[in-house]
C-alpha cells in the first residue's frame, strides 16, 4: 500500500508487518481499515512464508486511541443505521480472527490505546507494552459500552480488575496491564526497531521476545487488589457505590482513591455502567464467540438510544463534558431495560468466522 494509506502492510523476512496509520487521529481504527486487516490476515494465514504477524502503530502518541467513533456518531445522527452497524459486523468477526489466529500475532503497543485498538491488540498471542503504553476501555464516559471482546476478556482479568476497569474507565499502565494479563511482555519503546527485526527472522517469537523483555514492576491497581475484588464484586453497581462511600468514609489509606472512584463512577451514564456490569458477569460464564454475538445485540440497540449520542457530543464533539443522560439515574434503569440490551436479533445475529 501507498505511505499515505491509513494501513500498512509489508512482508519483511519472516514476518507480515501491519502499521495503523492515522497519526493524526491517533490511528483511530476506521471500517476501511478493519476490513483491509481482515483481508490481509487471510492471507498471510495461508502463506507458508510468513510464520508470524507484528503490528503497532504509526507516530509516538497512541496505538490506537479506538474506533473511529465521531463518524460513527455522524453516521446515527443522520439515521444511516445500517451503515453505521456494518462496522462493528465487520469489526467483531476481526477480533474473533484475531484470538483465533492460527501464527503468533505481537501487538507492539507504545502510547494510548483504548477501544477498538485495545480489540487489534489484546486477542494477540504477545502483547508487547512500550514505555508509554496506556490501556482503557472508557466505552462507559460516552454511553456506550466496552465491546471488542471486553465482555470476554474482563471477566478473566485478576479478582474484579476487569469490573473495575469497566466501570471506572481507568488507565492501566505496564505494571498493571502486566499483572492482569492485558501485556504479556514489557520492552523500552527504544528498543522496539531491533526488537522488529529481531521478529523477522526465524527465531521464535518467544525466544525473541524473552531477549528483550524487562520486569514490569507493581502498579497503582494491583496494589490495591485486595479493596477493588472487594468493592467491586457487588451484584448491582448501587452496591458497589456504596461500598467505595463507606470505604471513602472511613479516613483510611484507600479513603481518598474510593472517594475519587466513587464520584468518577457518577459521572458516567447510568444505563451504560449497568450494562458494563451485566456483560462482565455474562462474559465469565460464556465463551469468546457467545459474548461477541452478545456485544452485536447490545451495540445494534445502544446506536438507538439516546446516551451513546450524548455523551459522544459532550466528550468528542462539543467538548463540554457536561453530558445529560436518560434515565439520569441508576434506580430508573430497571433490569428489564438491561436484559432487552441482551435479547436475540432474531434472525439477525452476528456472523462468526
Amino acid at each position: 500500500m501507498a505511505d499515505d494509506s491509513e494501513i500498512l502492510f509489508e512482508r519483511r523476512g519472516a514476518a507480515g508487518l501491519i502499521t495503523l496509520n492515522r497519526p493524526k487521529a491517533l490511528n483511530a481504527v476506521s471500517h476501511g481499515m478493519v476490513l483491509a486487516m481482515r483481508a490481509q490476515l487471510d492471507d498471510w494465514a495461508d502463506d507458508p512464508a510468513v510464520t508470524r504477524v507484528v503490528i503497532m502503530g504509526a507516530g509516538e502518541k497512541a496505538f490506537s486511541a479506538g474506533g473511529d467513533i465521531r463518524h460513527l456518531y455522524d453516521l446515527g445522527k443522520a439515521g444511516r443505521f445500517d451503515e453505521q452497524l456494518r462496522f462493528w459486523r465487520d469489526e467483531y468477526p476481526l477480533n474473533v480472527l484475531i484470538k483465533n489466529y492460527r501464527k503468533p500475532y505481537v501487538a507492539l503497543i507504545d502510547g494510548i490505546v483504548m477501544g477498538g485498538g485495545v480489540g487489534v491488540s489484546v486477542h494477540g498471542s504477545h502483547r508487547v507494552a512500550g514505555d508509554k503504553y496506556s490501556l482503557a476501555m472508557p466505552e462507559v464516559s460516552i454511553g456506550f459500552f466496552p465491546d471488542v471482546g471486553a465482555t470476554w476478556f474482563l471477566p478473566r482479568m485478576p479478582g474484579e480488575l476487569g469490573t473495575y476497569c469497566a466501570l471506572t474507565g481507568e488507565r492501566f499502565g505496564i505494571a498493571d496491564a502486566l499483572y492482569a494479563g492485558l501485556a504479556t511482555h514489557r520492552i523500552p519503546s527504544a528498543r522496539f526497531p531491533a526488537l522488529i527485526d529481531g521478529l523477522t527472522g526465524t527465531v521464535s517469537v518467544d525466544a525473541v521476545l524473552a531477549a528483550f523483555a524487562e520486569p514490569g514492576g507493581e502498579g497503582p491497581i494491583s496494589t490495591r487488589r485486595h479493596l477493588i475484588d472487594h468493592i467491586f464484586s457487588g451484584h448491582d453497581v448501587a452496591v458497589i457505590l456504596e461500598r467505595l462511600d463507606h470505604e471513602a468514609a472511613t479516613n483510611g489509606a484507600d479513603a481518598d482513591w474510593a472517594g475519587k472512584t466513587a464520584a468518577l463512577m457518577r459521572t458516567k451514564s447510568p444505563t451504560s455502567l449497568k450494562l458494563a456490569l451485566a456483560q462482565v458477569r455474562f462474559g465469565a460464564i460464556h465463551d469468546f464467540e457467545t459474548c461477541m454475538r452478545a456485544e452485536m445485540r447490545i451495540v445494534s440497540r445502544i446506536v438507538k438510544a439516546q446516551d451513546f449520542y450524548e455523551g459522544v457530543r459532550a466528550v468528542i464533539v462539543d467538548k463540554d463534558n457536561k453530558p445529560t443522560w436518560n434515565p439520569q439515574t441508576l434506580s430508573e434503569v430497571t433490569t428489564e431495560a438491561i436484559a432487552h440490551y441482551f435479547a436475540s436479533l432474531d434472525g439477525d445475529e452476528l456472523i462468526l468466522p
